[in-house]
This record gives structure tokens, C-alpha cells and sequence, in this order.
């Protein structure tokens, strides 16, 4: 999970600006070898020119997964993928890819949904709102863009056939201007599930307004935008593994996850960003700096995410 292995090859078919500084990428299978099926949530990771590895949210209906779309923001002070994307992908471009993974998946047994998109978040999202859209099932999508040209898909959005579920939000980026979320998470109907994917900001704002929902009803994705890991100022701490009894050393500068594997400890783990709940471990005994987006209050007190949770005090005792 930490390393998808790269086992498809696909050639860019087409390639599309869908608004500013956001680019939309058709992927077809090379040498005819089929594109495995996947449902709405679910991601690849993308090797670019450039050698880097990227997770990106795939973005079309789910009954075409004859091929995929990705759609992706040229982030110019980002780690370089998406300036390879920009830059370096043409049409006719061969890429490796992994194949879908799905951590945010839509739940089955949900009576309806509330989606958050903000930014280029929306392409889980809108993925989302297409196939709740061919299965019959109600929903809302909510998408808060800076402005109308930063708004990717406005057409389909405004226009197509779930165009009735759907408002856009504009802030202009000021933040006078920001959509009271307020009255949409104060009162949730039975059944309701809120699906949120955008940047940090929001996410932390609809986490504090939806604390009271029940454990398992909201669900984030920000492919790690949360980098609340390792921050200036933390401490080296010791997690005791209550299995064997093993004492490992946090750095400082790295992460419980990173320490376990450093001392050849494997525990599952996906988004390495507090979001998709992936790798929640019990909590034998601690004080814990809680960094994550998933756990609820009463689950903080008995649980930790390992991949950016830490140590606010002593020793952790986990249950591995």
C-alpha cells in the first residue's frame, strides 16, 4: 500500500484545460491491455517524466473504465509533479501507472450524501456525483472555488444532469466572502454521509462542524495536503509495542509510522496524511498530540493515528 507497484502502461490520449491552470488528461490502456474497473473515490498513482510518483483521483463515470481522466492543478511552489504533468505530458505520451485504489469510497448502505469539494479537490467529488447520478441515490454537492475561472467543470456542472444537486460557491479569496457552512452540517438527517476533499483549510473547518455526527459518517481525502506530521519544535518520543514489549524511538523529525519501519515493525498505512483512517491503532496508555482529520472526540481517547499523530507527553503504549 505505502508503494503501489506501477503494473499498467497507458498512452495520453487527449489533454484539455477545463479552467485555470487545471488540466484534464484522457488515459487509454498501450499495447490494448484492458484498464482494470474501479468505482468512484479511487485513485492511481501516476510516475511522471520527471520520475516522480503521484496519487491522482480518478474523475470519469465509472461505466467507462475502458479508460481513465484525471484532471490536475499546476501547482508551481508543489514537489514538481504537477509541473511535469503540465510541462512534459503531451498527447501521445506513455506513462506507468498503478492500478485504482480506493480509500474514499462512497458507503452502501448510505440513504443519501453531502459532498464538500473545494478547489481541485472537486475530481474525487464530481466522480461521486456521476455515479450517484446513474444509480438513482440523492445528494448535494457543494464546490467553493477563489472564482469562476478557477472553477474546473463548470459546464457539466452547471449544465449536466445532476446540475439540480449542485452550487458553487465563489470567495474571491477573500475570506469575508466564505460560505457559512454552518446550517449545512448543524442538522444531519438519519443515513446522511458528508464526503469532504479539499484544502486543509476547509477540511479542518468541516471536521469541527460535523464533531458531533456519528463515528463513520464523515470522510475525508486530501492526498496529503494535511502535513502536520512533523512540525518546527517536535520532540524525539518512545512507542512501547504491547505485543513484545519493544521500546522504539520516535526522531524528532519523523514519523511513528517511519520508526516502525525503520525497526522492521510493518503496519498498514495509506495516505500518510491523517485522513483515510487506514492506520487508527489502539492506544494503551499516552498523551497524545492528536494531528488527524478521522477521529472523533471520543475516539482520541483510546485511539491514534500513527502516521501524524505524536507524543504531547512521555512514553505511547499502542497496541501492536
Amino acid at each position: 500500500m505505502n508503494n503501489p507497484q506501477l503494473n499498467l502502461s497507458v498512452e495520453v490520449t487527449s489533454i484539455e484545460d477545463v479552467a485555470e491552470n487545471i488540466r484534464r488528461f484522457e488515459l487509454s490502456p498501450d499495447f490494448g491491455v484492458s484498464l482494470p474497473k474501479f468505482s468512484a473515490g479511487a485513485h492511481v498513482t501516476i510516475e511522471t517524466p520527471r520520475k516522480e510518483r503521484r496519487d491522482y483521483s480518478l474523475i470519469n463515470s465509472t461505466d467507462r473504465s475502458g479508460t481513465y481522466s484525471i484532471a490536475i492543478k499546476r501547482e508551481v511552489d508543489g514537489g514538481g509533479g504537477s509541473l511535469s504533468m503540465h510541462d512534459d505530458v503531451k498527447v501521445g505520451t506513455v506513462l506507468r501507472i498503478s492500478s485504482p485504489r480506493n480509500y474514499f469510497e462512497l458507503v452502501e448502505d448510505a440513504q443519501s450524501f453531502l459532498l464538500i469539494a473545494g478547489g481541485i479537490g472537486i475530481t474525487p467529488i464530481l466522480a461521486m456525483a456521476r455515479q450517484l447520478t446513474d444509480e438513482g441515490r440523492p445528494f448535494r454537492l457543494i464546490y467553493l472555488t477563489r472564482s469562476d475561472e478557477t472553477t474546473a467543470f463548470a459546464d457539466e456542472l452547471r449544465n449536466g444532469p445532476f446540475s439540480g444537486n449542485v452550487h458553487i460557491h465563489h470567495d474571491q479569496g477573500r475570506p469575508e466572502n466564505a460560505l457559512d457552512l454552518v446550517p449545512l452540517l448543524q442538522n444531519r438527517s438519519n443515513g446522511l454521509h458528508l464526503y469532504c476533499c479539499g484544502p486543509l483549510g476547509l477540511m479542518k473547518a468541516v471536521k469541527g462542524l460535523s464533531e458531533d455526527w456519528p463515528p463513520g459518517t464523515v470522510h475525508f481525502e486530501d492526498f496529503g495536503s494535511n502535513d502536520q506530521a512533523v512540525l518546527e519544535g517536535d520532540e524525539a518520543f518512545e512507542v512501547e509495542l504491547a505485543s513484545s514489549g519493544s521500546v522504539i524511538e520516535v526522531a524528532r523529525d519523523e514519523t511513528i509510522i517511519q520508526a516502525l519501519e525503520r525497526s522492521g515493525v510493518h503496519a498498514a498505512t495509506s495516505c500518510k496524511s491523517g485522513t483515510c483512517g487506514t492506520c487508527m491503532t489502539k492506544l494503551l496508555s499516552g498523551d497524545v498530540d492528536h494531528r488527524d482529520l478521522v477521529l472523533s472526540e471520543g475516539e482520541k481517547k483510546d485511539h491514534i493515528m500513527i502516521c501524524v499523530s505524536r507524543s504531547a507527553n512521555g512514553r505511547l503504549v499502542l497496541d501492536l
